[in-house]
């Protein structure tokens, strides 16, 4: 599972090789108690992280081996038998107190959420505001969903039936960079709530982030070894798939793949993911992305709809698995449309700062980088228009890049087909509702679709033809997103299973069915019927499913 930041070479550059902890941009004596959490033996070499901002790097940090991997699963395995006898009550307490301490020491973080990612301040409290959101919710409700559940038994009144939900044990969970504080806590939350231990493997460019993060549950009181990070590549994570119990994967958009390469490298990843994991015969929750459509009826509010798309579009810099890539407006209010979305575009305001002074902020590496550049190129080769932006901004920091409108782009533009991962949106014209849905399920993805209409109930028929896993009606993403009761996720190349609301209890837990014959010592059960020998169980029991036919009894 290859990684956009294994190895950058450019590094050599910035780092003065008689000592180079002066170059670093955080002083090693700061984040050591942050690396020290590291499930390392310091035998699998090192990785430095670049500041985005600056391109200069951030710290050093250890790397696990495959035995480093093994030992924290087996550690965690022994946790989790201890853990998961305790009430779940108090499980939701833990949680209910990382909430709070996220919020209390939102400072922390966004700072090391914006030197690791390279996002805009306002990006990064999402962040923040989410995993407040997500441990609230897990922490009020998400008792209820694991209470044993009561359904009918075979025998009406004689036969009891209970469904339990039982914790599969060790989730890994692969993390992607652009969120990485809450892609840390999205699917591990439920699992320690649903009695599960994890072990995080975040991508390497934000490890600090998750570090901080157990810290966090430390501090919150979950007990020692029930939330551990491994530290690495994709050596690590194919090890982390080859020990846990359930896998939860995040696909980030790593690096171009060659032209005869498959055409989305998180797909490939993700595939490979569930084929390893599925050998094994566990479990996978996979988010690999998408290229999100947003629709602008004939007779939406203009206003509103520029304002919702513009943050829709380019915030984190568009990279976001939800971040809408294609706009797709009625030619009845397109012109009208665009006037305005391509002003307010225009007006955004880049910055490097870890302040709330900037709209958008970098892109995450050089790699990145080449890939926006990539498809900005080849779309304006082959005849697209830019209405904005398609430039690379040095001037404000090595990998930040113009908010970009294209038009004209051709149907066979990489832009058009690839999920480009940037502040880089195209424009689509159709003639009516039908055009519209036809565009918008003309990808291989199927993740997120806005679509903007005053009259909701027509919005809502459009949306049930619209092939994605969430659609939002006069909004891009957050409403769905920070809906955390209703599940999230994706349809066809965009993913598999579903995280938030109870789907993802769901999903890092087995349902145990006990069924109890409370009849058997008056001697009524089956085998009493059967005892009978020869026709007369077959009569018995025909003559119950009959009755129970016309009682209507499940």
């Amino acid at each position: 599972m290859p990684s956009a930041h294994e190895s950058d070479g450019a590094l050599d550059d910035l780092v003065d090789p008689e000592l180079p902890t002066s170059t670093y941009v955080l002083e090693p004596e700061a984040v050591a108690p942050l690396v020290a959490r590291v499930a390392t033996s310091h035998d699998a070499g090192t990785h430095r992280p670049v500041h985005p901002f600056t391109g200069a790097p951030l710290t050093s940090i250890p790397l696990s081996s495959a035995a480093d991997v093994a030992a924290a699963v087996r550690r965690a395995r022994v946790a989790q038998r201890a853990w998961a006898r305790v009430p779940v009550r108090e499980r939701a307490a833990v949680l209910d107190r990382l909430g709070a301490l996220v919020l209390e020491r939102q400072s922390e973080i966004l700072d090391l959420v914006q030197m690791e990612s390279g996002k805009a301040r306002r990006s990064a409290f999402e962040e923040v505001g989410d995993v407040a959101q997500v441990t609230r919710h897990y922490a009020v409700r998400g008792p209820r969903y694991l209470v044993d559940r009561r359904v009918p038994g075979m025998m009406p009144l004689v036969t009891g039936v209970r469904v339990h939900r039982r914790p599969v044990g060790v989730v890994g969970v692969v993390a992607a960079w652009n969120y990485p504080l809450t892609l840390a806590l999205a699917d591990a939350v439920p699992a320690l709530l649903a009695g599960d231990a994890v072990v995080l493997k975040p991508d390497p460019q934000t490890t600090l982030s998750a570090l901080w993060v157990a810290e966090q549950l430390e501090d919150a009181g979950l007990p020692a070894d029930l939330f551990t990070v491994v530290a690495g590549g994709g050596e690590v994570g194919e090890a982390l798939v080859d020990h846990v119990d359930h896998v939860a994967f995040t696909g980030s958009t790593a690096p171009p793949p060659p032209p005869a390469a498959s055409r989305s490298r998180s797909t490939a990843t993700g595939r490979a993911v569930a084929a390893r994991a599925g050998a094994r015969l566990v479990g996978t929750t996979l988010e690999l992305g998408g290229k999100n459509p947003l629709y602008v009826a004939a007779d939406a509010d203009l206003a509103s709809a520029v304002r919702g798309a513009v943050r829709a579009c380019f915030s984190n810099a568009g990279q976001l698995c939800l971040s809408v890539e294609r706009l797709v407006l009625h030619e009845a209010v397109a012109d009208a449309f665009l006037e305005r979305f391509v002003a307010a575009v225009k007006e955004l305001r880049l910055g490097p700062g870890l302040d709330y002074s900037a709209d958008v902020g970098s892109l995450v590496s050089q790699a990145q980088l080449d890939r926006v550049t990539r498809h900005v190129d080849d779309a304006l080769a082959r005849g697209a228009r830019a209405l904005a932006g398609a430039v690379h901004r040095p001037d404000v920091g090595p990998y930040f890049y113009a908010p970009t409108v294209l038009d004209d782009v051709p149907a066979d533009a990489l832009v058009a087909t690839e999920e480009t991962f940037g502040p880089v949106v195209t424009v689509t014209r159709v003639a009516s509702d039908d055009d519209a849905v036809r565009v918008m399920n003309d990808t291989q993805y199927g993740l997120n679709a806005s679509i903007w209409s005053v009259d909701v109930a027509r919005a809502r028929r459009i949306a049930a033809r619209v092939e994605a896993g969430t659609v939002v009606i006069n909004d891009g993403y957050g409403s769905a997103w920070g809906s955390v009761a209703a599940p999230m996720g994706g349809v066809k190349a965009s993913g598999l299973g579903r995280r938030h609301g109870r789907e993802a209890i769901e999903a890092v837990t087995e349902a145990q069915t006990v069924a109890v014959q409370r009849g058997a010592r008056f001697g009524v059960a089956l085998e009493t019927v059967y005892a009978a020998g020869g026709e007369t169980p077959s009569q018995v029991v025909t003559g119950a499913l009959r009755a129970l036919r016309r009682l209507r009894l499940p």
